[in-house]
């Protein structure tokens, strides 16, 4: 099962937000998930971004693809940068 992570829509008409889950590749954003890792609310005047760095960490680790916006969200929290130091060190 290819797994990867994604941005699942929530909140009210033009008051959007976003749940990071982690899902089966084929797998609709809105259909069953796996786990929710994080949350990103992207409204410019407070913008929020919660991550659970250990859980995403883990999926990453098992192989997991984040899509290309959950990928700018986490470098944006430092996670990507900690993956892939974990990635270089982990090959030596």
């Amino acid at each position: 099962m290819a797994v990867k992570i994604k941005l699942s829509r929530v909140g009210a008409l033009h008051r959007a937000s976003y749940r990071l889950i982690v899902t089966d590749s084929r797998s609709a954003t809105d259909s069953n998930f796996i786990e929710i890792v994080g949350f990103w609310n992207p409204i410019p005047e407070k913008e929020e971004i919660q991550l659970k760095k250990d859980r995403i960490l883990d999926w990453l680790k098992k192989g997991a693809q984040p899509t290309d916006s959950v990928k700018k969200i986490l470098e944006r929290g430092n996670v990507w940068k900690e993956f892939m130091e974990s990635k270089k060190g982990g090959s030596k």
